[in-house]
């Protein structure tokens, strides 16, 4: 217990509601708990002793420039840009301008979203209460100095490292930092370390380590740093770029020996050939346009107040198969007002004592604000002990010296934890959980809370059930519609909650979800990891879920292969929101919970999840759609190259004509589609599909162009540019057909985007001035009408290896 609650004159009255007017502290270091004054923290600020650990929720903007300028790909198109600066034309160099262009595109679109994150960074970052000049304020952690006195409640996340300077029942949880899932009662003197959280109880600390100093803020800033990588969509696109890497290699040797022996007259132009050949082989677009679609997702999430914390959360939320909910704060409004009070025993001013164990709670919570809102502090009960909230006690309470004189010990807390089975008070209680209703037992204790703190078991023999109060929670309004559209997704939705079983399955039931009817109790789950799998994949309802059994569910359903995000609000939810695979907190939460998860609804507003769904469905869908266009490109390239070494031919084509092709089947459609709204249900496997369309649509698109290639050298004698021009044909014609076959189902845009690059192409035959820059001219009608029937028979093909594909990803 805290001796300085036995101070006298500590009473309820001189502690306000909310706990805005706290007991005198005990610092450590001799400042008696008045703080730094002004003048000791500019002092620490200009010796650069203050919490200066950056913003971790986004890149700078030099790290932004430098990884999307210095890549391998730029690397590599870079080379062959100045190789082709050097021979010339100009025309031929129209590749790098493309890079250039794409690699500005990227920056700008990430630095918005970099924007977006810090700007909501700032609004959903924790605010700790550091004493100065005597008074508690509320600043940033990066306004934290070294030697600051910190206040500390349950929920608060500890942002610094520090020693506890005063502590009443304070217990941290460390779980984050060393794995260990049990709390630690701390006392003054002991270590309290950065990343931790409070989970119970209540006091101070002195910071002594502060920014990059402290080793656990370094851990926890490693961790939570901005990243575009970590996430089953681009560990593909990984896995994809790799193989790409090992196609590249050998043919692009070969292909260069090759163009030097058949054009052993014309060096310039084997090397513009050679580099023809090359560029084509590299997708470089295919890397920018997901960081792009990622970061034009963060834009557009922001602005329904949605703070992304980690980017991968966006594409993982849009494969989650189930949804674990706490009831309170997610389902329900976070705030409660009490419905009815309940006396069980004569002569108990149940009133008065539920006034007076209100005013003595420095930091209520949710169950406890509403008392205190009904119910204002009474005068002469003077304040002792106090034991705060805890959710693995589920009951508070306090010793007071009544007005009368004599000392008394009161509880508060969960009925079906308080009292024992059977008991008949327990039946009134679920007769109000049966109708939604959160009920709380008052009981009075006959033992000194100390030992009941000690004991907890204890509890149900040593308390007289005096009153029961009955809170009425609120169902947010866009609950049945958000749970509606998960069920529409096959989304299976599991409340998980620390209230009554039965109250919870009331307020499902409310909701129409399916289970409600039968809800179980959390407290007779087995522990074996088997069996709860088995029975957490059965029900759909819990109750009186502990904050290990809610990690521990979470468990159980991964390990049958679920996707699972969790929602919630309390510090009993931390655990459970880090394990998940993605954990979504709410704005008005606790700091550690909107430290721990991947994605925070500022605002609270549980109607945004579907929003962050979509938006990662989106970014999928639409990476898995240009993706199939970038290794088609890829493919024929490398199947291109083969080819021309095999037959010892020059290679068909120019940069130009491949910078034509590449931007008008690939490049400018690629764009449009990254970004367009696609509902598609995520689905797994992504390199499996994408190579599935892109290497037989790379190879009947190599197949047209090498028959229309050696029908036009058939046809002409030694006329290099229409057997290119034959060429070119066949393979725009057959990409144009690919990128048809991708852009379905069609919508009015689409078909436009088709037509479009369609009717460029055409612009560039019948131009002269393009003509000419792009050394284009169609002779004659036998090869261009062979270049046309190949392309129209290597489309046909294209179309039924579309409709396999189709085929087999319904059938799994």
């Amino acid at each position: 217990m805290d001796k300085r609650l036995d101070e006298p004159g500590v009473t309820a009255e001189a502690v306000a509601p909310g706990g805005s007017a706290p007991p005198p502290l005990t610092a450590g270091d001799g400042r008696g708990g008045t703080g730094l004054t002004t003048a000791e923290v500019a002092e620490r600020v200009a010796a650069g002793r203050v919490n200066d650990v950056p913003v971790r929720s986004s890149r700078s903007i030099g790290e932004i420039v430098r990884s999307n300028l210095f890549t391998r790909i730029n690397a590599i198109i870079g080379v062959l840009f100045v190789i082709i600066l050097v021979v010339g034309p100009i025309q031929d160099a129209l590749f790098g301008g493309v890079i250039l262009a794409n690699t500005l595109i990227g920056i700008i679109q990430e630095v918005r979203a970099k924007r977006t994150l810090d700007q909501l960074a700032i609004v959903g970052e924790s605010r700790p209460r550091v004493w100065r000049d005597g008074n508690r304020v509320a600043l940033r952690p990066s306004e934290i100095v070294i030697d600051d006195l910190i206040d500390l409640g349950q929920g608060d996340k500890i942002v610094v490292d520090g020693t506890v300077t005063a502590a009443d029942n304070l217990e941290v949880d460390e779980s984050l930092l060393t794995g260990e899932a049990d709390p630690v009662l701390k006392q003054p003197g002991d270590a309290v370390m950065s990343g931790s959280f409070v989970v119970a109880g209540a006091g101070s600390f002195t910071a002594t380590r502060v920014g990059r100093q402290a080793y656990a803020a370094q851990l926890a800033e490693e961790a939570r740093r901005f990243t575009l990588v970590n996430s089953e969509l681009r560990n593909g696109i990984d896995r994809i770029l790799k193989f790409v890497t090992y196609a590249i290699i050998p043919a692009g040797i070969s292909l260069i020996i090759t163009q030097l022996m058949v054009n052993d007259d014309d060096l310039p132009e084997a090397i513009r050939r050679m580099v023809g050949g090359l560029v084509p082989m590299v997708p470089e677009g295919l890397v920018l346009l997901t960081s792009l679609a990622f970061a034009v997702g963060v834009v557009r999430l922001g602005r329904k107040q949605c703070l992304v914390q980690e980017l991968p959360a966006i594409e993982g939320l849009a494969r989650v198969d189930t949804v674990c909910l706490d009831k309170t704060g997610t389902l329900t409004e976070a705030s409660m007002d009490v419905s009815e009070v309940l006396p069980l025993v004569e002569n108990v001013p149940v009133e008065d004592v539920l006034g007076a164990l209100g005013a003595a709670d420095e930091r209520p919570n949710t169950s406890l604000q509403a008392i205190i809102d009904a119910y204002p502090a009474p005068q002469g009960w003077t304040r002792h002990a106090v034991a705060p909230f805890s959710s693995a006690r589920r009951w508070s309470g306090a010793e007071f010296a009544e007005p009368s004189g004599a000392r008394s010990a009161w509880l508060l807390g969960a009925p079906d934890t308080m009292l024992p089975a059977g008991h008949s008070v327990l039946a009134a209680a679920d007769s109000y959980g049966a109708r939604g209703l959160r009920v709380l037992l008052l009981a009075r204790a006959s033992r000194p809370l100390d030992a009941l703190l000690e004991d907890p078991s204890a509890v149900p023999d040593a308390v007289e059930p005096c009153g029961l109060v009955v809170l009425q929670q609120r169902i947010r309004p866009e609950a049945p519609a958000t749970l509606r559209y998960f069920a529409d997704q096959g989304v299976s939705a599991k409340v998980i909650s620390g209230d009554n079983a039965v109250s919870v399955g009331a307020v499902a039931a409310g909701l129409s979800l399916p289970g409600a009817d039968s809800p179980v109790d959390a407290r007779f789950l087995p522990e074996d990891p088997k069996a709860l799998a088995d029975e957490v994949e059965k029900h759909t309802i819990f109750g009186r879920v502990g904050p290990q059994q809610k990690r521990d569910m979470v468990g159980a359903l991964q390990s049958r292969g679920h996707t699972v995000a969790m929602t919630g609000d309390g510090v009993n939810d931390v655990l459970a929101l880090k394990d998940a695979d993605i954990g979504v907190g709410m704005g008005s939460g606790s700091p550690a919970t909107r430290a721990v998860a991947q994605i925070v609804l500022l605002d609270n507003n549980f109607a945004s999840l579907p929003s962050v769904v979509a938006e990662g469905r989106r970014v999928i869908g639409n990476i898995e759609r240009v993706a199939n266009l970038f290794l088609t490109k890829t493919m024929y390239s490398v199947l291109m190259a083969v080819v021309v070494v095999l037959t010892q031919v020059p290679y068909p084509f120019l940069p130009r004509h491949i910078t034509l092709i590449g931007s008008l089947t690939i490049g400018i459609p690629a764009f449009f589609l990254a970004l367009a709204p696609n509902k598609e249900r995520a689905r797994p496997n992504f390199v499996g599909r994408v190579l599935r369309f892109a290497v037989p649509a790379g190879a009947l698109a190599a197949a047209a162009t090498s028959v229309s290639y050696f029908i036009a050298r058939s046809v002409y004698d030694d006329n290099l540019d229409a057997e290119t021009s034959a060429a070119t044909l066949a393979l725009f014609l057959t990409a144009l057909w690919a990128l048809a076959i991708i852009a379905r189902p069609y919508t009015w845009w689409r078909i436009l985007l088709v037509l479009t690059m369609g009717l460029g192409f055409v612009v560039v035959l019948v131009v002269p001035y393009l003509q000419e820059f792009f050394q284009l001219q169609l002779v004659g009608t036998a090869a261009p009408g062979a270049a046309v029937a190949s392309a129209v028979v290597a489309g046909l093909a294209l179309e039924a290896v579309w409709a396999l594909g189709r085929r087999r990803q319904t059938a799994d």
